[in-house]
């Protein structure tokens, strides 16, 4: 059974739908998708240019790579495992805060 299965049509003018059908492409979302996170109080952000993802694929990798070395100091015991988990940390909160500036909707104030 679908999880959303109350329809709802609203008419739109020209100019609203192409201004809705816009902002749903710059955000890589459905016009539904957007709706739906304007009413429970979101401002999607702009889906970032191919740059951003170029960037982030090459700090992912980064992040295996501490990952995997952190696994073989635990292992091998011969490397300083807290300060390779300390890098990996700062590596996760870097990557938390990427998340939450280019790509997490945003909660804003008002019933506007």
């Amino acid at each position: 059974m679908r999880k959303r299965n109350i329809g709802k049509f609203v008419y739109l003018d020209e100019r609203e739908a192409a201004d809705l059908a816009s902002k749903a492409a710059r955000t890589g979302l459905s016009e539904s998708a957007l709706i739906r996170l304007l009413i429970q109080g979101y401002a999607p952000k702009e889906k970032p240019d191919d740059r951003f993802y170029i960037v982030m694929r090459q700090l992912i990798g980064i992040g295996n790579n501490i990952q995997q070395i952190c696994r073989k100091a635990n292992a091998l015991n011969f490397i300083d495992a807290p300060a390779i988990a300390k890098e990996a940390k700062k590596w996760d909160d870097f990557w938390l805060e990427v998340r939450r500036k280019y790509l997490d909707p945003e909660k804003y104030s008002g019933d506007n």
